[in-house]
């Protein structure tokens, strides 16, 4: 499928690795010309080795609204503007209710609810001006049905979740659309460190029968920033084998 984004600008947070080096090969391969950023130049610069010669990269940690913004401003210096945007980051510490403290929450909030609101901040207004823009957001399943242990995690994802059904709703007579995918469990270092080297399926309650593959994923992202997606706005996809278990 022709995805129509040949020649398109797209900044992906995050992405020297696991779902978001998966989203932004994806749109490399659709014709995208892509800008990442990750914690350490060593990485942005072996990821972008990867990616090959459509994208580029910079040195910049989004975990913070004003490292955030800082990549948005990274991002257009580049690439003039920015037509696609895809949110991500790392997630928050593990924990639940009783080991973890109201300090705790602060930066997990910042970590994966300020830092989306602030780039959605610097980016969107321009693509409302332009009449064309897709805004993806990496969020996780927990925000259908929360994961033990990870109630940082759980709470802050929620909260972007709700703010970004809202901005779609007020942007999308403008030609641009915001939308979600909630990843399961995919065959990344987050989810080593989780559940360790080689995750049992089974164990881990995936109807589909194995961890999920980050270049599965990273297609989702990308045909979500597509021409094709132009009428698929505040939707929330959940991309996890099933192992979501409601009905909504």
């Amino acid at each position: 499928m022709d995805l129509g984004i040949s020649g398109r600008t797209a900044a992906v947070a995050a992405a020297t690795a696991g779902l978001g080096y998966a989203s932004a090969k994806a749109l490399v391969e659709a014709g995208a010309r892509v800008i990442i950023c990750g914690r350490t130049q060593e990485r942005v610069d072996a990821a972008v080795a990867k990616l090959g010669g459509s994208a580029i990269g910079v040195e910049c940690d989004v975990s913070t609204a004003s490292g955030a913004a800082m990549f948005i401003d990274l991002a257009r210096e580049r690439l003039g503007h920015l037509d696609i945007l895809v949110t991500n980051g790392g997630g928050p510490k593990p924990g639940n209710f009783a080991s973890l403290t109201t300090d705790d929450y602060l930066p997990a909030l910042e970590q994966n609810l300020l830092s989306v609101v602030s780039m959605c901040e610097a980016t969107v207004p321009a693509m409302r001006e332009r009449k064309w823009g897709r805004v993806v957001a990496i969020t996780s399943v927990s925000v259908r049905q929360p994961i033990a242990n990870l109630i940082l995690s759980n709470t802050a994802r929620a909260g972007v979740t709700g703010f970004l059904k809202t901005l779609a709703r007020e942007v999308a007579a403008d030609g641009v659309t915001v939308n979600s995918a909630q990843p399961g469990i995919h065959a990344t270092d987050r989810i080593t460190q989780l559940y360790g080297r080689s995750p049992d399926a089974g164990q881990l309650s995936i109807p589909a029968g194995k961890v999920g593959d980050p270049a599965d994923f990273g297609k989702v992202v990308a045909f979500l920033c597509s021409e094709p997606a132009q009428f698929i706005t505040g939707a929330h996809v959940p991309v996890d084998g099933g192992s979501y278990a409601g009905l909504l």
